[in-house]
């Protein structure tokens, strides 16, 4: 069984009748949204509401037969459960290579409890160490914006599709990556509040103090992370 599917299935013993739960994107939470219909179809869950964070999620998940619905009518979810690129010591992490950071993060905020699922690939000691953050932007003047980002200390670009042309969330803005050197981003809390004070950048992937819990799969087995309360 593959690693991602483990922590994915670990996941589902948090969830019980009634809850409304957050959805991730990409394709560890596949696993998990995969395994939750199956629970809900054989009658061992019954009574689910979801929100998903992305079309794409929302399409699967209505394909597979689970009830969704909206922030509106759960603005307190009792439980949301994503995937991460990074997660840090702290639990801290890097979300949104599967370009849906900013409904992740919307949905995510409104969660009583955060479960991250992981392969044991994704832990690293400082975030920014194994890959890009990314940033959602606005479609106008964006290359004024990625110049601007070249000038934090790390490596930007526009994020393209295979044809040359930009990346599109689902809320039609424009993607940038950004890469810093070794050994990775100094100070995360200040690189995030710099960038939520620049007019045009939507959001961007530090995921800061949301976490509660982090369910890592690797080779000896399955390992839990909890952030200190």
């Amino acid at each position: 069984m593959d690693l991602r599917q483990q922590a994915a299935l670990r996941a589902l013993n948090d969830v019980y009748d009634g809850m409304a739960l957050g959805l991730g994107t990409g394709k560890t939470t596949a696993y998990f949204i995969d395994a939750l219909a199956e629970r809900i179809r054989s009658g061992e869950l019954k009574h689910i509401q979801a929100v998903p964070t992305s079309e794409a999620t929302a399409a699967r998940a209505r394909q597979l037969g689970i009830p969704l619905t909206t922030l509106s009518t759960y603005p307190q979810l009792d439980l949301a459960v994503d995937g991460a690129d990074e997660v840090d010591p702290q639990l801290n992490l890097i979300k949104g290579l599967g370009r849906a950071l900013l409904r992740e993060k919307i949905v995510e905020t409104h969660a009583r409890e955060l479960i991250i699922i992981v392969d044991e690939s994704k832990i690293v000691p400082c975030l920014g160490s194994r890959g890009p953050v990314p940033v959602e932007i606005t479609p106008f003047e964006v290359e004024m914006q990625v110049r601007w980002l070249n000038t934090l200390g790390c490596r930007a670009e526009l994020w393209l599709e295979q044809d040359g042309s930009p990346v599109v969330t689902d809320n039609g803005n424009h993607l940038a990556r950004c890469y810093f050197p070794p050994p990775g981003i100094p100070d995360p809390y200040a690189f995030a509040r710099t960038l939520a004070d620049r007019p045009g950048i939507v959001e961007h992937g530090l995921f800061l103090d949301l976490a509660t819990r982090v369910i890592v799969a690797g080779q000896d087995g399955l390992r839990i992370l909890e952030r200190e309360r």
